[in-house]
């Protein structure tokens, strides 16, 4: 009887060991290779680098076309601008202006 319960001991020892050994890998390749693991991170980061430089993009762009929209406005339009847009929508010059044309765009529109 003393070799039955000693085995049974040391069977449960070895089984409750495995079972925490098999716990422990799995957390640990989460922590690895799972959805918010390491290797997510670096993703994560770079997908965050690549946003904030878009953003930064964006933001130039759109202060920018602000500034421009402002010159529009109304209340105080700027006689420049206003005649540069309306050349360039109607396709009109001027015959005392210098018209320079660039390669790989349409000559039909003014630049």
């Amino acid at each position: 009887m003393m070799t039955r319960t000693r085995r049974r001991t040391i069977f449960q020892t070895i089984v409750l060991h495995l079972g925490a050994a098999a716990l422990i890998g799995y957390f640990a390749v989460q922590g690895y290779n799972g959805q918010y693991g390491l290797i997510a991170k670096r993703s994560f980061e770079q997908q965050h680098t690549a946003l904030s430089e878009e953003l930064g993009a964006l933001r130039t762009q759109r202060e920018a076309l602000e500034s421009k929209v402002s010159l529009l406005d109304p209340s105080r339009i700027d006689a420049d601008i206003l005649d540069e847009e309306a050349r360039s929508l109607l396709n009109l010059v001027n015959p005392k202006d210098l018209v320079m044309l660039r390669q790989g765009h349409s000559s039909s529109r003014l630049h």
